[in-house]
């Protein structure tokens, strides 16, 4: 074999092939996750006017993506791992595309929230991906270490999807003269092409034969989920509502019933052969920190999004705030998601050589550190920015070193599942979070100068929780083993020229090991302690 095609096939080979070949097309895929998840939101005041509703029903909106993503993620993980992850993954791509159109044409507000929560089945991409690529590398007993890199890849292609998104949706609507319908058309247009993208030029992963679907498993995790979930939801509007003790009451009550189905799911599924989710892998402790570091990291990622929005547009004259109008707040977004960017691309770049578990903890900790500096630095742009970057990077990296490191500790035929337990526990941290800080911020409207802005004690209780998520997850990563989510031992293959044909074949020991065992007999014949016998490499 010539030089030039072994380095090729050492090409194809290397992180760098398996990039190209594959994480490309997921990167486009990721792009449009991001085209969607921030197109929409500069429009919102547009939807609202075209729809006939007011401001507050477009809570509405976000709170039924979030319990249909939390109760469609696992099951859709679970059937990927069963039978062939691009399958589900182009599956939730045309779900996700029909969602879409139906948002362009929808008349009228129960219309739109039918296919606004239809269109959260993009949220099974990224897991369903990070399945995809470990499952290649995992060929090439490399799967953790590229699934590293190309989840950080993964997260900067979102993200920069998200900056595009939010900035084209205001350009294309004015280029459009107003016209919402037409505006709306080119996120479905996008995902449109994107599912011809996956069929196309996305290859199978291996399915598992003789898996089975825990159904019942599944309904039972959906009503626990569906019963937390929903409490938060409640939580959150209680003030909206108008609905006082009486509300609380029904919060409570839908939360404990919650808890009570989780603790019959937990007891169903230890005894079953093929559970929906494999609770003993959960105990592992290379697994629960992760899930627990996700549920925390999604109190800062997705519910602190909202106070700091209106924050930065508080009047300053109140003493705290920073006074911004619309398009210098969403510069400020901007920066945050830049961030977040940076972090996904350092997490990219040191995943090499720096041991995971060590980034995950560094990284829990940057966003514990950057909101901390919120409480004595607060009243200049400069300090929010600053602390936001810091935090940020933090969150860039733990998106995308997540649902990597789950698929890393989960055994074969489990990849999908777990990366994708890491998003629905995300989900619920955020949800959590926002239930949460909507109540606290509430509780100071109005106490300040007669204004209805929140009150600095309730921004302080937002950051204090949010700089308390980063350094619980930081000290429950310790409990993880140092050796943890490396990549598996290289097979061991055959030595066809000493073995003959059907004869029983000892295992070769790995080139590094015999090499350092000939350079000892060498030193010790009094040889050269560098010569490697012929056939070695």
């Amino acid at each position: 074999m010539s030089r030039a095609s072994s380095a090729a096939d050492r090409l194809r080979g290397s992180a760098l092939g398996i990039t190209a070949g594959l994480i490309g097309w997921f990167v486009l895929v990721e792009l449009t996750s991001g085209i969607l998840q921030g197109f929409y939101v500069p429009l919102f005041s547009d939807i609202v006017t075209s729809l006939g509703i007011h401001d507050s029903d477009v809570n509405w909106f976000e709170a039924a993506q979030l319990l249909l993503s939390a109760l469609v993620v696992p099951v859709m993980a679970k059937l990927g791992d069963m039978y062939g992850h691009k399958k589900i993954l182009l599956i939730a791509a045309i779900l996700t595309a029909a969602a879409s159109w139906w948002l362009a044409f929808a008349g009228d507000f129960w219309s739109f929230l039918a296919a606004w929560a239809l269109q959260g089945f993009y949220v099974v991409w990224l897991p369903l991906e990070i399945a995809l690529v470990f499952e290649r590398g995992r060929r090439q007993n490399r799967g953790t270490s590229l699934t590293r890199r190309a989840a950080g890849l993964l997260v900067v292609g979102l993200e920069a999807g998200a900056i595009i998104g939010a900035l084209a949706a205001g350009r294309i609507f004015a280029a459009t003269g107003g016209d919402l319908k037409v505006t709306l058309l080119v996120p479905a247009i996008a995902v449109t092409l994107i599912a011809l993208v996956i069929w196309l030029g996305v290859p199978e992963s291996e399915p598992m034969p003789g898996r089975r679907l825990d159904s019942w498993g599944f309904v039972i995790l959906a009503w626990g989920l569906l019963l937390v979930t929903g409490a938060l939801v409640y939580m959150r509007m209680i003030g909206e509502l108008g609905l006082g003790v009486g509300g609380w009451a029904w919060v409570a009550a839908l939360l404990a019933g919650g808890v009570a189905v989780f603790v019959w799911f937990v007891k169903y599924e230890l005894r079953q052969p093929d559970p929906a989710i494999d609770i003993r892998v959960l105990r592992r402790p290379e697994m629960w920190p992760v899930q627990a570091t996700a549920f925390l990291v999604g109190i800062s990622l997705l519910g602190a999004q909202g106070p700091l929005s209106t924050y930065a547009g508080t009047d300053s004259s109140l003493g705290y705030g920073l006074g911004l109008d619309a398009t210098a707040r969403s510069n400020v977004i901007g920066v945050y998601l830049v961030s977040l960017i940076v972090g996904a691309v350092l997490f990219a770049v040191t995943s090499r050589r720096a041991n995971p578990r060590l980034i995950l903890i560094v990284a829990s900790a940057l966003v514990g550190i950057g909101y901390t500096l919120f409480l004595p630095f607060h009243t200049e742009l400069w300090q929010v920015l600053l602390n936001l970057s810091i935090a940020g990077i933090g969150s860039g990296a733990l998106v995308g070193a997540l649902p990597a490191a789950a698929a890393a500790a989960a055994p074969h035929g489990q990849t999908g599942v777990a990366s994708a337990l890491t998003n629905t526990t995300k989900t619920i941290g955020g949800t959590f979070a926002s239930a949460v800080f909507g109540v606290v911020l509430a509780a100071g409207a109005g106490a300040v100068a007669s204004q209805t802005a929140a009150s600095l004690g309730g921004y302080m209780t937002v950051w204090a929780i949010c700089a308390g998520g980063g350094f619980v997850a930081a000290v429950l990563l310790f409990f993880v083993p140092k050796v943890a989510f490396a990549d598996e031992a290289p097979a061991e293959e055959p030595d066809d020229a000493v073995a003959g044909a059907g004869a029983p074949v000892a295992p070769v020991e790995p080139v590094r090991r015999r090499r350092r065992r000939a350079a000892t007999a060498d030193r010790g014949r009094g040889g050269n302690a560098l010569t490697v016998p012929p056939g070695a490499s």
